[in-house]
């Protein structure tokens, strides 16, 4: 079995103040506008993590440049080339990566984690063939032949799965012969946010999106280069929030951005809503959101329809375990092919604790029960792994499993995590 890490356990209420590393959806949206701009880009406090080393690797592949100084990447656009690439188990790579190797001259080969190899892929794929690209494969490992120029015009898909199909269309859109008009033929389209965010970058470099009762529009144009600012990633914050949630303590994250298109700011109104004290104060160097958590073992449960915001899922699902009255979590079908199942992944390892989750059609009931230490497996997926530290927070021996791969998007967790309860790290 993969390395088990010992989960803290802490009885006093945890104090402390962080200042997150950079969000990875915006880096790495931002390193693909980059390699297709007309011109340099700079990012500033980019994420360097697992995810995004792997979508600038790939992006080096086809011949992009990148050169790091002390807080700054610089991004220099290059003609495409062919080459193979590795997605690790990153969904922006698989999905964002293939449209732009469209644009290459040569042949592109993808593959990634055994895992990735599961992760619905085929919406893109015929996206991209319906535009006009040689495309080999359904699913990784597949194959791009780029011939320099795609023609474009109209897609239909069914984006329910991911969002990601049509942000990583959108982030590609511009470079088409023609543009590109994508409509969304589904019931349902998860996480909204993340394609206002991506709609939100366009426009900031310089790309006009149109939409409309589910249609987007995109002309022919220029991308330009510019400078990045990436803002903290505030998914990343909310395993340190729910620790001061479950142990009535206090915790400050650093520059919380007023007005931002991350999902993870939903966070501030679910702690408010499960008893959580939430402001966020404003000062001259950046602002900083505070939240008090209540009294131990008065945390309120939740109904919510988490379909905009699916990430935040474990995170909420493991703050669930800890409160005095059920939650109900919905809207979340699509989290079966996140990292891993996550809605079968949260129902057993909750269960196995001891606790009480049953899984849904599109989401988890969570019926409050005392828990009991045991391994917690991650399934090799980041948010599983925090999930377990916040339920290891007040259940003592918990023993997560592969911590390591919260490697993907916040390097170091283990360390900080001890920091912030005051711990040395074991």
């Amino acid at each position: 079995m993969t390395d088990l890490w010992p989960a803290p356990s802490i009885a006093d209420p945890v104090r402390a103040t962080l200042a997150l590393p950079g969000s990875k959806s915006m880096t790495n949206r931002a390193y693909i506008l980059a390699a297709l701009a007309s011109g340099p880009s700079t990012l500033v406090g980019a994420l360097h993590s697992r995810d995004t080393d792997l979508m600038e690797a790939a992006l080096a592949v086809l011949g992009v440049q990148f050169t790091h100084n002390a807080d700054t990447v610089e991004v220099q656009p290059a003609p495409l080339r062919g080459g193979n690439i590795d997605c690790g188990l990153a969904g922006t790579v698989m999905r964002f990566v293939p449209p732009v190797a469209a644009f290459a001259q040569g042949t592109t080969r993808f593959d990634g984690d055994p895992h990735a190899r599961t992760r619905p892929m085929g919406t893109i794929l015929d996206a991209l063939r319906q535009l006009g690209a040689d495309v080999e494969g359904e699913r990784l490992p597949f194959t791009v032949h780029g011939t320099g120029t795609v023609v474009g015009g109209d897609v239909r898909i069914d984006a329910s799965g991911s969002s990601q199909f049509v942000s990583g269309l959108l982030l590609a859109a511009a470079s088409f012969q023609q543009g590109v008009t994508i409509t969304h033929t589904g019931d349902s389209l998860p996480s909204m946010p993340h394609i206002d965010m991506t709609v939100e970058m366009l426009r900031e470099a310089g790309v006009e999106t149109h939409y409309e009762d589910g249609t987007w529009r995109v002309a022919p144009q220029e991308i330009r280069g510019r400078r990045w600012d990436i803002e903290p990633d505030l998914s990343n914050a909310t395993p340190f929030l729910a620790a001061a949630a479950v142990t009535g303590g206090e915790v400050r994250i650093e520059h919380w951005p007023v007005q931002t298109t991350q999902p993870g700011d939903a966070i501030r109104n679910i702690l408010e809503q499960m008893g959580c004290e939430v402001e966020l104060l404003e000062a001259e160097n950046g602002n900083t959101l505070r939240v008090q958590g209540p009294t131990p073992g008065t945390l309120r449960g939740v109904t919510l329809n988490m379909g905009d915001i699916g990430e935040l899922t474990p995170t909420v699902a493991a703050l669930a375990t800890q409160a005095a009255t059920p939650s109900e979590l919905t809207g979340i079908a699509h989290l079966r092919g996140h990292e891993t199942d996550r809605l079968a992944a949260l129902t057993t390892e909750i269960n196995r604790l001891g606790g009480s989750c049953e899984e849904l059609e599109d989401g988890l009931r969570i019926h409050p029960q005392s828990l009991r230490g045991g391994v917690w497996h991650s399934y090799d997926d980041h948010r599983m792994a925090t999930a377990g530290a916040i339920i290891g927070l007040r259940t003592p021996n918990v023993q997560v499993e592969n911590i390591a791969t919260t490697a993907k998007t916040l390097p170091d967790f283990p360390t900080m995590w001890h920091t912030a309860l005051g711990h040395e790290e074991a």
